[in-house]
Formats: structure tokens, C-alpha cells, sequence
């Protein structure tokens, strides 16, 4: 990956390995498709979906790609991710594995859920002081 400022997901993924190029337009779309409302950015120069706060960051490696959760995403999720390396909050799949979409479109629709609980419950504690 060249030492680039990205300013667009589109830039990102063209500056990629063209083999890994179809696996991140995959994430990208499982993401939009799971949480439409989520606004696309980059950020820590990676893609970035947030939605009430991040949803998933995701990126390419060079023998893997990863999608990043919030570490209470992650354990939520522990269980189903045992085929996965995983470290607080990276998923990280290998080159040689699909986008497994199912479970993509599950995590971050539990973490943009999550997220607009969290919202709610920030919004009924101020209006409680």
C-alpha cells in the first residue's frame, strides 16, 4: 500500500492489490446494504462506516484484510469468529477466504443498533440533568 492520504473509500480500494480490490467493494456494499442511514469516510487512513459513532473500519493487508469493530461488538460476536484471527477489535480473514457476508451484515447491524441505544440512553441523561 502506498503511503497515501485517501479522501474517498473509491481511493482507497484503487490503491489496493487488484486481486483484494473485489473483497473490499464487497465489504463496502454488505455494510451500505446492512446499514444504509451509515455515511461513508476515511479515517486512521482506512475506510470507515459511522452511524451514531463507527460502525466498522476495514482494510487490506498484505496476506489478509481486516474489519474493525468496537471491542463490545467483538465479544458479542466471539463466539461465531473462532475460524478468524482476532485481536481488541480486528477480525482479521485471509486473502484466501470469501467476505463472509452473513455475518458482516449481522455485526454491523448489532453495531449500529448499539449505537443508537447508546445515542438514546446519552440523550435521557442530559435531559435528566
Amino acid at each position: 500500500m502506498k503511503e497515501e492520504n485517501f479522501t474517498t473509500i473509491d481511493e482507497y480500494i484503487l490503491e489496493q492489490q487488484e486481486s483484494i480490490r473485489p473483497k473490499l467493494k464487497k465489504i463496502r456494499e454488505v455494510i451500505a446494504k446492512a446499514v444504509p442511514e451509515a455515511k461513508e469516510s476515511i479515517s486512521y487512513r482506512m475506510p470507515l462506516f459511522k452511524y451514531n459513532g463507527m460502525i466498522a473500519y476495514f482494510a487490506a493487508f498484505t496476506n489478509h484484510y481486516s474489519v474493525f469493530v468496537s471491542p463490545d461488538v467483538m465479544n458479542a460476536f466471539k463466539p461465531r469468529l473462532e475460524e478468524y484471527e482476532l485481536s481488541k477489535s480486528a477480525i482479521r480473514i485471509p486473502n484466501s477466504k470469501p467476505v463472509p457476508e452473513k455475518l458482516l451484515k449481522e455485526i454491523v447491524k448489532f453495531a449500529a443498533e448499539r449505537n443508537v441505544r447508546l445515542a438514546e440512553l446519552k440523550k435521557a441523561a442530559k435531559r435528566k440533568k
